[in-house]
């Protein structure tokens, strides 16, 4: 299943264009009709291969890959499509193993939401995403969204409505997840949140994850901030009850 029509030319009305890479033709038509609702312009990709020529030749605003797909899976979709492009790629997969999500996120993807998932999640993920890579195409927002105020905690800096941060005015490069994350932490330092409500902070619709997702993303969380500063310890972890942030 391809929309090959999507590729000859951009739409006509600007809207800002999501591509779909996946092999189930479900997924494809479901995600494509509900991005459609919402204002986004879509094409669509059943395989890697056929995907790759087409998102190098007219880039879309931000892509979605499935990992597992024949001819060519996600993983060397991204990798490939990286030694050409900085394209916003979110991966939604059925795979629940940490590895491949490490891997995605070493090779540069911007966010990993696993089947089965929340369509309100993710489409406040690309909506993010979108809104960090300054996109330049109107980006749809839902009635009554308002934009956040920066939070400062001590060297901190967050730009909730850019997904920006800053450790001492670096750059630190977050997904939205763990953005979500510490966004829930900074806004009360030295407020303990247990990770049920950092789950809720991450994922609020309804989405299960467990205990161990929530300790991963604050795992690859802490080891960003510690690439731009070898001494961060503001992520506190309060052993059987949750994590902090202090902002001394």
């Amino acid at each position: 299943m391809e929309n090959t029509a999507g590729d000859a030319a951009k739409p006509a009305d600007d809207r800002t264009v999501i591509a779909l890479v996946d092999d189930d033709r479900n997924i494809l038509t479901t995600v494509s009709i509900a991005l459609q609702a919402e204002g986004f312009a879509t094409r669509v990709y059943s395989d890697g291969e056929a995907a790759l020529s087409a998102l190098l030749g007219n880039p879309p605003d931000l892509a979605i890959f499935d990992i597992k797909m024949p001819k060519m899976d996600g993983m060397e979709l991204l990798r490939r499509l990286r030694e050409h492009s900085p394209l916003p790629v979110i991966f939604l997969t059925s795979k629940d193993d940490e590895q491949d999500e490490e891997a995605g996120f070493q090779m540069g993807a911007d966010d990993y939401i696993a089947k089965p998932f929340s369509l309100r999640l993710l489409l406040a993920r690309i909506r993010a995403i979108l809104r960090r890579s300054d996109a330049r195409r109107p980006i749809p927002i839902e009635p009554g969204e308002l934009p956040a105020e920066i939070i400062e905690r001590g060297r901190l800096r967050m730009d909730p409505a850019r997904h920006h941060v800053t450790w001492d005015e670096k750059p630190v490069s977050l997904t939205v997840t763990e953005f979500l994350l510490l966004e829930a932490l900074a806004l009360h330092p030295g407020v303990i949140k247990s990770r049920n409500q950092l789950m809720d902070a991450a994922y609020p619709d309804d989405v299960f994850v467990d205990d161990r997702t929530v300790d991963s993303h604050i795992k690859r969380m802490r080891r960003k901030f510690r690439s731009v500063d070898p001494e961060f310890s503001s992520i506190e972890t309060l052993y059987g009850a949750g994590y902090s942030f202090s902002d001394g």
